[in-house]
Order: structure tokens, then sequence, then C-alpha cells
């Protein structure tokens, strides 16, 4: 996927791409190196340079990302005497040779601007400000010798730490969050540029959450407003989120990343996301001369109103940001003789200081809405069947405790297991009628299945927010040897917060609730017996070649927990991206032809009574034209696999929404010499609509001029309507590939009558692409 994304990031106005560097994906035992396939770094930066653009490098060592372990590889927490990202000579000896490593290889390729590469900044260590203060000195030391290390390298390029107010020379300190424009309080050294390297452009999502979006007329805004107070670089994190595929995601993180950035988790275009930014970024193209050599003014012409320009001393170069900060209503703004309608909460972009080519609030670009279309050729009846894990009994182990299940797993499973045997005597049993005895498991995190004498008897977890959670259930004893499992679960190590390596999880205390003799404390009292991961995991059933090593019995309807699912299917057709929907099933791990497609949770309902996230993103890669094998591992019984299904994701449904009164698109004009003019003959506001590929507009499937109601996929008619309206757009569109349509009166009331004369009017339209039939 590579290619096409860095391609429209590059059609999508931006001219750099900023990664990180994940240490536990390029050093994942110690010594040992990966920089192959989806890890070969050079690869990726050189696509990128091939592209004609460039790279800021985020080397860590510590990224957050909400990627495992802030992509710190585990060996490091059982290296001795360590303490993670603060002045401990331990961290600091590995850190810089991973750092050296990595940039040394940049070196060796001739990748830093210095060089002729495409590297134009580096980033170490990352948010640091967010824990210093829990290190204290020690962490005032380690952010020193982390800008001395990179410094002293001499690589020809700035380096930045974000969110790092006192970051030291030649450090440059800069912003992360979603209004840096008001929230940053400058570069810490008059001689530093402005930057801004994190605008989130969404909020990541976790199990149990609900749907979350940040409108791009919010992002367009605080870019408009970053730049017009001297910013020098803005970032989107993430302009494309991907999937965390495997178990990359860090806990409780879901696999989709970023789904709602301007390429979606499939790398397609999300609109108006895209569109709208992408004429954002032609716009501040258009100021680009006076923004780097005009000097600044600022003028406060009222309460919630400013201007801020940059103009150039006996020239005509001249840039304006005409705001209005009013959130409920339009401002008028006189600026240089003329006034200017500007919309709530919004920022008009004025390149010469004459023309409004571009408005934060008013998008001219079309919108679209995503679908998952059942696919015809890979949902055949499948054959599912079915592996069940063995339960252990009694697993060999001395400790008094439960272990730690970071320290247990080692981040090689998301399993642990746990056993104990302990023996209650006879007159310990209530005796009183209806009297229960109660089995309570207190866990620090981040998922739990219990069975006690071979019976199942449930499971429970906690959240993001909340990792620990009580475990509480009535279990029926006997006189004699009980035998308790457990089998505590990850979703991925923290990857935030002070002291990780000193980060716990797992059950912490178990005890029997209800005997005559009081409470029974098993934590310290019994002999637990440990085992890492499933017997599938150590065979690799996942695989082709792992799938012989046991023995697959036919699904028969019904199966406990813990249970390995395997059938074939072929790729869904066309060449649209492809996902799997895991309708029916509970929590647990997918791979397609060995691949590690990720966690799946669905049984975490969120406030919706939904699940977070039901799509898993399967990468055309991954594919083979037939018979790809899919294997599942679920945790929970009595799950309905019959009612999983593969997806096609398209963007077929593609609107538009105008406002008779907005700004035309800013691509009317262009920049020559000192002047911003006109490249058609008729600057006017159109409403566009393009379908994908080789795609023509099949349908229109709503169309209204007046005050239509709702959004793309969901449109209904308001209380005004233009008769003619579908007529109108079936003319211009139907057939095309792309289509323009003329947003004003008399396009739509060609009667001349107008129903609702004190009503600014919109243009909402849907409309349907698809292929020709002999395409």
């Amino acid at each position: 996927m590579w290619p096409s994304i860095i391609k429209r990031a590059k059609q999508g106005g931006l001219n750099t791409i900023q990664t990180y560097v994940f240490w536990n994906v390029h050093e994942p035992e110690q010594g040992k190196f990966n920089f192959s396939g989806r890890a070969d770094l050079v690869k990726f930066i050189k696509l990128i340079e091939k592209n004609g653009m460039y790279v800021t490098l985020r080397l860590g060592p510590f990224i957050q990302a909400e990627w495992t372990h802030g992509g710190l590889p585990y060996w490091l927490r059982e290296v001795p005497g360590i303490f993670f990202r603060t002045d401990n000579k331990q961290f600091k000896e590995h850190t810089e040779k991973y750092v050296r490593m990595i940039l040394d290889k940049m070196k060796e390729e001739k990748l830093f601007a210095s060089q002729g590469g495409p590297i134009i900044l580096g980033q170490i260590e990352n948010e640091y400000s967010a824990v210093q203060r829990a290190y204290k000195q020690d962490g005032v030391n380690y952010i020193k010798w982390g800008s001395k290390l990179v410094d002293s390298m001499n690589l020809g390029i700035p380096w930045v730490m974000c969110k790092q107010n006192d970051a030291p020379d030649p450090m440059i300190n800069a912003c992360n969050g979603r209004h840096c424009g008001d929230t940053f309080p400058g570069p810490n050294k008059e001689n530093k540029p402005s930057l801004w390297t994190e605008n989130w452009t969404t909020q990541f999502r976790v199990f149990g959450d609900a749907p979350v979006k940040r409108s791009v007329e919010d992002i367009a805004f605080s870019v408009a407003r970053f730049f017009s107070k001297n910013g020098s670089h803005v970032n989107y994190y993430m302009y494309h989120g991907g999937t965390n595929f495997g178990r990359t995601s860090a806990h409780y993180v879901t696999t989709r990343y970023y789904d709602d950035a301007p390429l979606d988790e499939y790398g397609l275009e999300k609109e108006p996301k895209y569109g709208h930014l992408k004429h954002l970024h032609n716009a501040l193209n258009l100021c680009k001369k006076p923004l780097l050599w005009g000097q600044p003014r600022t003028e406060k012409p009222g309460k919630d109103t400013e201007i801020r320009y940059y103009e150039q001393p006996g020239t005509k170069s001249c840039a304006a940001f005409l705001a209005n900060n009013n959130t409920e209503a339009a401002e008028t703004i006189k600026f240089r003789g003329k006034d200017y309608v500007i919309a709530p909460r919004s920022i008009s972009i004025l390149p010469d200081c004459k023309t409004v080519v571009y408005n934060t609030a008013q998008i001219v670009s079309h919108h679209t809405s995503r679908n998952f279309m059942k696919s015809k050729k890979a949902n055949k009846k499948f054959d599912f069947k079915v592996f069940t894990e063995p339960l252990p009994k009694k697993l060999e182990g001395n400790s008094y405790i439960p272990v730690e299940l970071y320290g247990l797993t080692k981040d090689k499973s998301d399993y642990g297991w746990y056993t104990t045997s302990f023996k209650v005597h006879e007159n310990h049993l209530p005796k009183k009628k209806g009297a229960k005895t109660n089995l309570r498991i207190a866990s620090l995190g981040h998922a739990l299945h219990v069975w006690f004498n071979g019976e199942y008897i449930g499971n429970g977890h906690g959240s993001h927010d909340e990792k620990s959670f009580v475990f509480q259930k009535p279990v029926t004893l006997k006189a004699g040897e009980n035998h308790l499992v457990m089998l505590g679960v990850l979703t991925g190590f923290p990857d935030s917060g002070s002291y990780l390596e000193h980060r716990y999880t797992g059950p912490r205390s178990v005890s029997i609730l209800g005997l005559t003799s009081g409470t029974l404390d098993l934590t310290e009292s019994s002999k637990w017996g440990n085992k890492v991961g499933m017997e599938g995991e150590r065979l690799g059933i996942q695989t082709e070649k792992g799938l012989k090593k046991v023995k697959w019995e036919k699904f028969s309807g019904k199966a406990p927990g813990l249970t390995w699912y395997q059938t074939y299917f072929d790729a869904p057709e066309s060449e649209s991206a492809a996902a799997i929907r895991m309708s029916g099933m509970g929590k647990g791990l997918i791979w397609v032809n060995g691949e590690g497609v990720g966690r799946y949770w669905m049984s975490f309902l969120n406030s919706l009574n939904q699940s977070t996230q039901i799509e898993y993103h399967i990468p055309r890669s991954f594919l083979k034209p037939k018979k790809n094998l899919l294997v599942i591992f679920e945790e929970e019984p009595n799950v309905k696999p019959e009612l999983i299904d593969f997806v096609i994701v398209n963007r077929d449904t593609v609107c538009s929404y105008v406002g008779e009164n907005y700004t035309p698109s800013v691509g009317h004009w262009i920049r020559k010499q000192d002047e911003v003019q006109a490249i058609t003959d008729n600057v006017s506001l159109t409403a566009t609509l393009k379908c994908s590929g080789n795609k023509k507009i099949a349908a229109i499937e709503f169309a209204s001029f007046g005050n239509p109601i709702g959004d793309c996929g969901n449109f209904t008619l308001g209380t005004c309507n233009a008769p003619v309206s579908k007529q109108v757009v079936e003319k211009h569109c139907l057939g095309k590939a792309e289509c323009v349509i003329p947003v004003n009166k008399s396009t739509f009331q060609q009667d001349k009558k107008d129903s609702c004369k004190n009503v600014v009017k919109t243009l909402a339209v849907q409309v349907k692409c698809g292929r020709d039939k002999k395409n």
C-alpha cells in the first residue's frame, strides 16, 4: 500500500511524510535486527524521495503511538538495573547503540538532506514533558543527554523535541495537540521556527469506545490559524493511520488505527476531510511568498474578529487571514476599504490581501460515504474445521503467587496460564441451605478466563481507562482437592507514562469466599503453575505447514472457548480493498495465509451497545487469487462463525453539500509573481462530484437545492426544495466520471419562482458510482 498512500498524500498537497522508527520492530531480540519486508525503513524513505517528498524521522527511542510498549523492545525490561527514559546507565547505553545504528544506516544510504537526501528533520524522544517530573533532575539530565547524542553526530539536519518547552539548544521545541495556534507558547529561542509535530486529525480508538470524530472544519481552522501566527510546519497525526496488524497495538487499542484520518484505514480518500485540506494547502501555497518574506501585522477590529497579514514592503506581495472566533454568528470585517463576511468560527484566506480564495468552514470539495459490500466470490459456504485447546490441569511451577503477566509472556503471546490446587475439609463447606461459595479474583488487567474443577465459569476484563477489575462467580467446592485454572489475557503492552519497566498486570489476588472457616486466600497459600501461550501458537497452526500438526474436526455448530477455526476462501472480486467482518464472534486473533490480521473483540460493547470495530482489514498483499487460508483463534464459547463474511470496501457513495454563499473553489486561482490571478474567465461557485478509478455516476440517489437535512449517505428534504433539482443534476452528471454543477438560483429556479426567498439555499447531492457492465 505504500506507493498509493504516498502518491495520494502528495496529491493532497503534502510535501513531507513523517514516520516513526519502531525499535521493537527493528530489534525484537537483542542484537537481532529486522529491516526486511514491512520493516524495510530504507526502502520506505527512498520511496518517499522518489515521489519528490521530504521526510521527518521520529527516532524514539520511545514513540508512544498507541503501539505496544511505546516501541520499546520487551528485552529491555530484563536488563538488570534498568529504568526507562531517565538518566540511567543501562538505558542510555542501549539507546545510544540503537540510535547510532539507525542514524548510521541513514547516513550510509545518503538519506539526510545535507547529503542530498529527503530527511530534513529528526526527532529524539517523544512528549517527554508528560513524565519528566517523575524523574526529577534525572529527567532533566536525560533530555540533555539525548540532545547531545544526536547533535554530536553532525548529520546536518535540525532536531526537534515535541511537547518539550525546555528543549535544550539546539533542539527545537514543538507542539502536539489540536489547536497549537492558540495553545503553543512558541519557540523557546528567537532563532528557532514554530513547529507543530502532531495535529490530531481524530482520536485513536480503544475497545469499548463509541465513535468519535474531529471535523475537517476544525482541522482547517487550526492549520490556517497556526500559519497566520508565523507557524513554519504542520504535521497531521495521522494523515493515514492504517492497521495495527498482528499484536502490535498497545493495551486495549483497536486494530483499526486513526480511521477518521484524511486517508482512511484502507488508504481511501475520506471526503470531505481529504479534499477540504487539499484546498487549504493550495490556498496556503498561494500565500507562500508573503509568508516567507513578508512582515507580520495584526489588527483586532472587534471582540471576536482578528486580521493577521504579511506584507513585503516595496512590493505587491501580501497575504491576509481574516478570522471570526464567534462560534454562533457570521461577522463582517472591513479590511483595506472592503467588507468581508466571515462564517462562524472560520478563517478566510486572501493570498493577495484582496481576494478570498478559501474559507475554513465552507466545504466545496465533494463528500463520500464508505460502503462494505458483501463479496460474491469469497463468501461461498465455509467448511470450518476446529481444534480446541486442551485445558491444563496442573502445570509445573513453584511460584507462591501468580506470576506477573507481562513478565510471564515476554511479549511472545497474549496468553498466560495459571493453575493451582487446594484442599477443603468437609467441615468447612457451607451447611446452610442456599449458602454459596464464591471465587473472587482481583486482576490488574487486561482480561481473564476461569475454569473451576474442569468447568468453565466465565470471563472478565478491564478497559483502557480502568484496567483493574474483579471477577467473582459462585463455584461448587468439593471436599478434598479442588482445581483452579486461570487464563490471563493481554491486549498489548502499555504505551505511555513513567516507569514503564515496572508496570504490572494479570491476576494478583485469588480467594474463596463463603467457607465456614472464613475466607481462604489462595494467592500465597498455594503453589502456582504457569505456562505461556496456546498449544496452537507453539505449533504454528495458523500456517499451512502447522495445520498438519494437530487433529482438526468438522465444526458441528457449537464449540467451547479456546477453539481454533480454519477454512479456505477465494480472494474477493475486484481490486478494491478487502476486509473480514467478524459478526457472530467474541474475542481473539485472525490470520490470513499465516499473516496476522490483528486482534478482534466483538463482545466488548460500547455505550451504544455496539462493537467498537466490526470489519478487519486484509491487505491485498496478504491474498492469493484462490484458496486463502483463514485461521481464527476464538477465546469465547458458543460463537457463530457462520455469520462471518468477507467484504469489499469502497467509497462509491459520493455527495456534495455546497451553500450558495460559499467561496468558490481555490482551484480557480494561481499566483504569478506578486499577483493572484484567475485561471478561468468565470470564477463561479460549483459543486463537483467525482468517481474513483474507472467508475462513472450510475444513479442520482438524492438532489435538493433548498434547505436539505443530513449528511452524505443520509440526506432528507427540508422545508424548501427546488422541484427540478434531480433533473438538473441528472443532466450534468449521469453517466460521467466527474461532473460540475453550478450552484446558483438561475440553475435551479428556471421558472424564476422562489418559494422560500428568505432561505439561504444549499445544494445537496448524493450519487452512486459504478462500472459499466463491459468493464
